[in-house]
């Protein structure tokens, strides 16, 4: 019981393993560009109550597995996470 997430009125456990992968695979984000990337992503998670409970930020892929609320569905959690981390980049 101690892992479940609560809120208002629900107890929930929703896991999300979310890999995605640049267009043929090229190894763009290194560097500098991998930490702000990092950054972002950890700053959209925040603002939408979603825990990151382990992460990756290869040169050419990314992997997260979250844990978030029931009201926020696997794809538009994805949309935040790549519109804003692409917008801002």
């Amino acid at each position: 019981m101690e892992n479940y997430r609560k809120s208002a009125h629900c107890i929930y456990d929703i896991k999300y393993h979310l890999v995605w992968i640049t267009k043929y695979r090229k190894s763009v984000m290194t560097g500098q560009i991998a930490v702000r990337k990092r950054e972002l992503i950890r700053m959209i998670c925040q603002s939408n109550e979603v825990e990151i409970l382990a992460g990756h930020v290869g040169s050419d892929h990314i992997h997260l597995l979250v844990s978030a609320p029931p009201h926020l569905s696997a794809s538009k959690l994805v949309q935040y996470i790549k519109g804003n981390t692409s917008r801002k980049l």
